[in-house]
């Protein structure tokens, strides 16, 4: 919200003096964050001048210029640069006449850029200033020629300081309004908070107009809600007033062209500004219609299936039945609370308005806005919350702002429809505000801070009893009044206390081995990446389930984008994404990993629960696990992704390729991080190259998959064909870890080594083989290897030779030759029993 002080300064009393820098001191005081700080970016001389005369001259170029005679001071005084008081001037507009009186930048003056002014020699003159249009004094976007007073209402003395006159010397605090202070999107909020800051005396706009008188005979509204959303009616607030006989064709007054501007919003015309200015000054969005262009009444109503409405910006948009809409006989002429509809815009034509002023529910209008891509000022503070009190007050300000500067003539009565519901007292029980805050508050610093505020507070027994004000939606709760009283109070008197941590408390086991996973990573060459956990349905499926059974997603209730609505049941789409923004950005050789909670909710199974506990005290333990049993499983995984090159090409060095084999690498590599013996066995998963798919185990249990992502799925990512991948359930293999598991000893004594190659079926996995062999050798194997596959010749068709490199040891003492033999061919033998295996001459 950007805040023009002049505009300010009508509210709140601001000292002679006071800076933006002190008006944003004062606001953080009460909360509000300091932004930015937002001036014209000018500086004089810039007076106003009169047109004597100009000379029409053709150029060589094809453009014709005006050498102007322009008085800027008057007769017998000296102009503000020191000059004469008639100054020759260049220019190339030609939208001005003898006797206009335009501004002037005289040598010296700096427009917005910077653009600094002097006299200089051009077209065969010497331009001794120049006359300036509305976009080079920073006023707004016309530069098809210069500006004229007179088409701003304005008839100044020559002369005359333009900066003041146009309202050029005026600056805007900028602050962020965070959710929860929508009322703070308004001059009338942001004076009141600088008020409990500095203690200024705060003059609220609302009682300086009296509200519009709804007993007359006021245009017809009718609100039809069938279908509130929570139980909400989608407008309980609906004011009218009609001006007539406006003159649409009159300029905006510099002063309101200037506020505008440094508020963020761009002048378009007299009408359109005045609404514009109204909501900026009460925080009350307000829609005019041309009433020639109405057809009946009003009806407000949720839009009805395959509805259409053309709005303001000129698309067509297919309205949802959630939408809310106004209507007139021939059907939607505005999207309720966001924008209004093209047929009944208000334009040069226009002589009579109606003005309308509602109060829509919060929930309904950030859905349509996010719905239709729309994020109007309109919707950003109806989602927030406006004051359901000052709808009627707002119609009669705008009415009053058009009559005295459209010429307009107001009808006497309105209608009006307020059916809000009636705000609902808190208690707040003595001693709370302290307990909660943490240091002494006097009782009559408790009810001093919350009248302060608006609200209404009586003394009950063991408290106060407290009704929110009406523009304070967000005052709900006890713990909300307690803030209220800690803000106005001033945080500085909470002190900065750093707690001690207990003793004998750290990380858990998980913690430390997930922390621990991440750094074995890091360490091997990958980052560490964090996607959005938010995906469409079809990446649940691919990559969710192994099988292509049917999953069960948790859906978002009010998702960002309604195409990725769903969590996530893998890393690995948030993996392949940013894989793939990293390509299109010139890097190719891509390592990275992700630690991260997956939503796996039960098929048939609803999850969730109907209340929420309140936020100011624990909850017991009997609410913690029903909200516990209320949440789908959220193990965390690890997700691997390499794509590209693991050894780049250089003399002597041949490029290498990522496949399988690197991510079975980062498999090895979490196991060891972990502590766990990690079991690699074929495996399949639709997502996953066919033949180049690992199923992980841990002590029988799968707990993931390793392997290349599948060459369709690589394409329609622009990633190359092979792009490795891996993904485990870290939660599992921790859990089915040892913790006491320790290292083995190291042994003192000579090993005995020795290869053993045996020839089994080709679709017997290696894995298997090697389990056989480690297990009839028995405890004198210390290491066991595959070395070699082959097939080719010399072994049977639909056979293949498996070399393991073998090596023995014994804890006491020197192994024979024989020893080392026996055990091997013993672990031959168990493979030739469980694989088939033959041992190969």
């Amino acid at each position: 919200m950007r805040v023009p002080l002049s505009w300010l300064a009508e509210y709140v009393e601001l000292v002679p003096g006071t800076t933006p820098e002190d008006v944003h001191a004062a606001l953080v005081r009460v909360g509000l964050e300091e932004e930015d700080v937002h001036t014209f970016e000018l500086s004089g001389p810039i007076v106003v001048g009169e047109v004597l005369e100009f000379v029409e001259e053709p150029q060589s170029n094809g453009k014709t210029i005006r050498w102007c005679q322009v008085r800027v001071a008057p007769d017998g005084e000296t102009a503000a640069d020191g000059g004469d008081a008639v100054h020759g001037i260049v220019c190339g507009a030609r939208n001005f006449y003898v006797g206009d009186k335009v501004v002037v930048t005289l040598p010296g003056a700096v427009l917005p850029g910077p653009f600094p002014i002097a006299a200089r020699k051009t077209y065969g003159h010497v331009s001794d200033g120049m006359i300036a249009s509305a976009r080079e004094l920073g006023l707004g976007d016309d530069h098809e020629g210069i500006l004229r007073l007179s088409t701003l209402g304005i008839d100044a003395p020559v002369g005359s300081d333009a900066i003041a006159l146009l309202g050029l010397n005026d600056a805007a605090v900028e602050i962020n309004v965070t959710p929860d202070r929508g009322y703070a999107f308004s001059i009338r909020g942001v004076a009141r908070e600088y008020a409990h800051a500095t203690g200024a005396r705060f003059r609220d706009p609302v009682e300086q107009t009296a509200p519009v008188d709804a007993s007359g005979d006021g245009f017809s509204v009718e609100i039809r809600d069938d279908a509130p959303i929570r139980g909400r009616v989608g407008s309980a607030v609906f004011a009218t007033r009609i001006v007539r006989d406006v003159d649409p064709a009159r300029p905006t007054p510099a002063w309101m062209v200037a506020r505008l501007k440094l508020a963020g919003i761009r002048s378009l015309s007299l009408l359109v500004d005045i609404t514009n200015y109204v909501m900026l000054e009460l925080g009350q969005p307000i829609h005019g219609y041309d009433l020639d262009l109405l057809r009946g009444g009003i009806v407000v109503r949720r839009a009805t299936p395959g509805e259409k409405l053309v709005t303001l910006d000129g698309k067509e948009r297919t309205l949802d039945v959630e939408d809310l809409v106004v209507t007139d006989d021939r059907g939607p002429i505005g999207l309720g609370g966001v924008m209004g509809g093209s047929e009944t815009e208000i334009g040069d034509s226009t002589r009579n308005v109606l003005i309308e002023a509602a109060n829509w529910d919060p929930v309904s209008i950030a859905r349509t806005a996010r719905r239709h891509k729309l994020p109007s000022e309109a919707a950003k503070r109806y989602e927030r919350g406006v004051d359901p009190e000052i709808a009627a007050t707002a119609v009669s300000r705008v009415a009053q702002l058009m009559v005295d500067l459209a010429g307009g003539t107001a009808d006497v009565g309105g209608s009006l429809i307020h059916e809000a519901p009636a705000r609902t007292a808190i208690l707040l029980p003595d001693g709370y505000v302290s307990g909660l805050i943490g240091i002494e508050y006097r009782d009559e610093e408790v009810h001093d801070a919350l009248a302060e505020i608006g609200g209404v507070v009586t003394r009950v027994d063991g408290g106060f009893e407290v009704v929110p004000p009406s523009w304070r939606p967000d005052l709900t709760g006890r713990a909300e009044l307690a803030e209220e009283v800690a803000r106005l109070a001033g945080y500085h008197r909470i002190p900065s206390v750093l707690p001690v941590a207990p003793p004998g408390r750290g990380l858990t086991r998980s913690q430390r081995i997930r922390r621990r996973v991440a750094d074995t990573l890091a360490a091997a060459g990958s980052t560490e990446v964090l996607s959005f956990p938010f995906v469409t349905e079809a990446e649940n499926a691919t990559y969710g389930s192994a099988d292509g059974a049917p999953v069960a997603s948790v859906r978002l209730a009010n998702a960002l984008d309604a195409n990725t609505a769903l969590l996530r049941r893998s890393l690995l789409p948030g993996l392949v994404a940013a894989a793939k923004r990293n390509r299109s950005r010139g890097l190719v050789d891509v390592s990275i990993f992700e630690l991260g909670s997956v939503f796996l909710p039960e098929v048939d199974r609803t999850y969730g629960t109907t209340e929420l506990p309140v936020g100011d005290a624990r909850p017991s333990d009997a609410v913690l696990e029903t909200l516990q049993a209320g949440i789908p499983p959220q193990p965390r995984h690890v997700g691997v992704l390499i794509v590209g090159d693991v050894v780049t090409k250089q003399p002597g060095q041949a490029a290498v390729t990522a496949g399988i084999v690197d991510a079975l690498d980062a498999v090895r590599r979490i196991a060891l991080a972990v502590g766990a013996e990690i079991e690699v066995v074929q495996g399949a998963h639709q997502a996953l190259h066919p033949g180049r798919t690992a199923e992980l185990r841990v002590a029988g249990r799968p707990v993931g998959y390793a392997g290349e992502l599948l060459p369709t799925l690589a394409e329609e990512s622009d990633l190359p064909r092979v792009v490795a991948v891996a993904e485990l359930d870290l939660d599992a293999v921790i859990g089915l870890t040892d913790p006491g598991l320790e290292a083995g000893r190291i042994g003192t004594y000579p090993a005995a080594t020795q290869d053993l190659s045996l020839m089994v079926a080709i679709d017997v996995p290696a894995a298997a083989v090697a389990a056989a062999v480690r297990d009839g050798a028995g405890e004198l194997l210390e290491h066991l290897e595959l070395v070699d596959d082959y097939r080719g010749q010399g072994v049977p068709v639909g056979a293949k030779s498996l070399t393991f490199a073998l090596r023995f040891r014994a804890e006491d003492r020197t192994l024979t030759a024989a020893e080392a033999s026996e055990a091997k061919l013993a672990g031959a033998a168990v493979a030739a029993e469980c694989a088939g295996a033959a041992i190969r001459d």
